[in-house]
C-alpha cells in the first residue's frame, strides 16, 4: 500500500499557480511533504518544454533549412490539432519510462493545461496509458478566464519565453485557446471521481482566485495540505 500519491496529474488554465505549487513543495523538506501531502520524492513532467521545442524546431527549419515549418505555424499554433493528443501520450511514456528505472517513493507530477477549444480535459484523458490512469489521482486549480488572463501578463518575461514560471501567452491566443474550460462539465456526473474508460480516478479541486500561490507560505501550505489530504482519503478508498 502506498502511503504516497504514485502520480498526481495537476491541471488549470495557464498561470493559475500549478507551477507555483510545484515551486512549493520542492521546497518543503522530504519528511514533512510526505506526512502533510502525501508526495515522495519529486518528478515532474510538463508538457511546456515539450511543445516549445516543437516551436525551435520549426523555427530552425524555417529560418536556418529554408525548409517548411513541421509542427506549428510562424505565430506558434499547432497545424495539426492532434497535436495536443500526442503531448499527453508523451507524458504517459516518459512517466511509464521513469516509473520503470527508479526505486523508492516517488511521486510522478504531471502538469498540463487544456481549453475546451482542442479537445479539453475530456478528450486529454482519454489519451493516458492504462498503466497511468489506474495509479492517478488529479488536482484542479480553479481560478476564472480574467485571474488566469491577468496572471498570464503579469508573469511575462520577454527575454525567457521558454522559463516554465515566466513564459506567456500573446492575449489573442490565450483568449483562443483557454477562454472555455471544460473541467466541470467534465467532472459533473460525480464530485469524487471521473471515469475514463474503466478506470476511476479521484480529483479534488484548489480555489486560488485569491492568488494564494503567488503569496506562498503559511498559508498556501494549509490550504495544499487540505485539498490533498481531502484528495488522499478519495484515493485510499479507490485503492484499498
Amino acid at each position: 500500500m502506498y502511503s504516497i500519491f504514485p502520480i498526481l496529474i495537476l491541471n488549470a488554465r495557464p498561470a493559475a499557480g500549478k507551477s507555483e505549487i510545484l515551486h512549493y513543495l520542492k521546497d518543503v523538506p522530504l519528511e514533512e511533504r510526505q506526512k502533510r501531502f502525501h508526495i515522495g520524492d519529486m518528478k515532474i513532467l510538463d508538457d511546456f518544454p515539450m511543445l516549445w521545442a516543437w516551436f525551435e524546431e520549426d523555427d530552425i527549419l524555417q529560418k536556418v533549412f529554408n525548409l517548411p515549418r513541421y509542427h506549428s505555424t510562424p505565430d506558434h499554433f499547432f497545424k495539426m490539432n492532434v497535436l495536443w493528443h500526442v503531448l499527453i501520450r508523451r507524458l504517459s511514456l516518459e512517466t511509464e519510462k521513469w516509473q520503470r528505472d527508479v526505486n523508492g517513493e516517488w511521486t510522478v507530477l504531471i502538469e498540463f493545461s487544456r481549453g475546451a477549444e482542442h479537445g479539453g480535459y475530456q478528450e486529454a484523458y482519454q489519451h493516458f496509458s492504462d498503466e497511468i490512469l489506474k495509479k492517478a489521482a488529479s488536482f484542479y486549480v480553479n481560478v476564472s478566464f480574467d485571474e488566469s488572463f491577468r496572471k498570464n501578463k503579469k508573469r511575462f518575461n520577454p527575454e525567457r519565453p521558454d522559463s516554465i514560471l515566466q513564459h506567456a501567452l500573446e492575449d489573442e491566443k490565450i483568449r483562443k485557446l483557454y477562454l472555455e474550460d471544460d473541467w466541470f462539465e467534465f467532472t459533473a456526473a460525480n464530485p469524487h471521481s471521473f471515469t475514463v474508460r474503466n478506470f476511476q480516478v479521484p480529483y479534488a479541486v484548489f480555489e486560488n482566485e485569491d492568488d494564494v500561490t503567488t503569496q506562498g507560505g503559511k498559508e498556501l501550505g494549509l490550504r495544499l495540505e487540505g485539498v490533498l489530504e481531502h484528495l488522499w482519503s478519495l484515493w485510499s478508498r479507490l485503492h484499498s
